[in-house]
């Protein structure tokens, strides 16, 4: 078995974690790769991330949910199962702690489960051409001033069925409604369920509640900036697209999914308390 190692060097015990995660697969018969720029002994070295990913079996991150999300992409483009180690703060995508490394040997023998978890593709037209991305947790329409409210609007099935003023608008999977959806006071989701949040982030009206969409359902949002501020589209946090009042955004299920490995089952909602006990 071939796994690849991605760490955040930026968390503390980061590389030490790392290595004991080496220790323990190379031990139990794995390969382990790692990028370049990260000094862990006993590892096959390549340039990038994609490349490690690409050429793995499983994948295994080392930081917080952030590593997680900022690498689950390529994961999901190339189909390897993913299993993150935390060290951030709350770890809701990551199964395992730094003290339960002993688990890992669980990975060569098989001892693990997949649980499937949806992703959004999101699709910016703009002048005639398109701009795609994929979200993990969220894409979030917003803009650029702290004073100011933007018009939204939101279309399904050629119909406009929304249409608010507030600070912004996210679209989030169930993986990202434990996230920023969370903060912005939208429900609790089941992580393996199939469906789209759309979650008002302070809407201007007493009406307006954060609505849940089926799996299946393709939504176009439009955002209407003044000519006083700009308006942008968030994606995981990672890319930022400036909108204009004619561009349309699609929000629908990817045709990937994200394979998360399930070393220790822990139930969800119990989870969810304990670590919100954490912030």
């Amino acid at each position: 078995m071939k796994a690849s190692l991605i760490v955040n060097k930026s968390k503390k015990h980061a590389l030490e974690t790392a290595q004991r995660v080496v220790s323990v697969l190379t031990e139990a018969g794995a390969e382990v790769l790692t990028c370049a720029d990260c000094p862990v002994v006993g590892t096959t070295v390549a340039d990038t991330a994609d490349e490690i990913i690409r050429d793995c079996d499983i994948t295994v991150t080392v930081g917080g949910d952030g590593t997680i999300i900022h690498h689950a992409k390529l994961a999901a483009l190339y189909g390897k199962p993913l299993l993150g180690i935390n060290l951030g703060r709350i770890g809701f995508v990551a199964n395992i702690e730094p003290d339960e490394l002993d688990e890992l040997g669980k990975l060569i023998t098989g001892e693990y489960r997949i649980q499937s978890r949806m992703l959004l593709d999101i699709t910016v037209t703009k002048n005639g051409g398109e701009q795609r991305y994929t979200a993990v947790n969220e894409a979030v329409l917003h803009r650029d001033t702290l004073a100011n409210m933007v018009d939204y609007t939101v279309e399904a099935d050629g119909e406009r069925i929304i249409s608010y003023r507030a600070d912004g608008m996210l679209f989030a999977t169930p993986t990202g409604s434990t996230a920023y959806s969370f903060s912005a006071g939208g429900p609790v989701i089941e992580p393996d369920m199939s469906c789209i949040l759309l979650n008002p982030i302070c809407p201007h009206a007493l009406s307006t509640r954060p609505v849940v969409f089926g799996g299946n359902t393709v939504l176009y949002a439009r955002s209407y900036p003044s000519a006083e501020f700009n308006c942008y589209l968030t994606v995981d946090g990672q890319n930022h697209i400036p909108l204009s009042s004619d561009d349309i955004i699609t929000v629908r299920k990817s045709p990937m999914k994200l394979s998360l490995i399930i070393l220790k089952e822990k139930n969800f909602y119990t989870l969810l308390s304990e670590k919100l006990k954490e912030i």
